[in-house]
């Protein structure tokens, strides 16, 4: 089962899976970057009395992804929330502790986002290069002009 909600309904939803439906097990929580549609969270909780699943989701706008923690409902959200924030660049306000989780120090930018430009499949070979029947020794004799990979745009360099 799953149910979609406003942003300001997130808490209250949290709330209503685990005392009315019984949800008192957090499974996960992650985020799926829509574009233009914005930043759609997603929590996975789960009855360990009915057996019963509930997928709880809302949408954040992509400039602004701002969200009420969920670990006043369920405290095994923290991790979940920070590797989403990290990744994501989704800020969960309330928090008890919203430091880096898997990155390394000094990381810039959100790399799960679909606008994060992914440098090293300009400078590395990629698998969608190749034509299929092509080995990778044939690449070096260029067929055509080579592509850049999804997600690199068109004017960016190689630093």
């Amino acid at each position: 089962m799953s149910q979609d909600v406003a942003p300001d309904e997130w808490i209250a939803a949290l709330t209503e899976a685990r005392d009315s439906q019984q949800c008192d097990f957090f499974d996960f929580l992650t985020a799926v970057d829509e574009l233009d549609d914005g930043i759609r969270i997603v929590a996975h909780v789960y009855s360990t009395t009915t057996r019963q699943h509930l997928l709880i989701r809302t949408l954040l706008p992509p400039d602004a992804p701002r969200l009420p923690t969920a670990t006043t409902v369920y405290k095994g959200a923290n991790w979940h929330e920070r590797e989403t924030c990290e990744m994501f660049g989704v800020h969960f306000e309330g928090h008890p502790n919203l430091i880096p989780l898997l990155l390394p120090d000094g990381f810039e930018g959100n790399p799960l986002r679909k606008d994060f430009v992914l440098a090293s499949r300009v400078a590395k070979q990629w698998p969608g290069e190749v034509d299929p029947g092509q080995s990778l020794t044939e690449l070096k004799k260029p067929k055509r002009r080579r592509n850049l990979p999804p997600g690199v745009p068109e004017n960016w360099v190689q630093p």
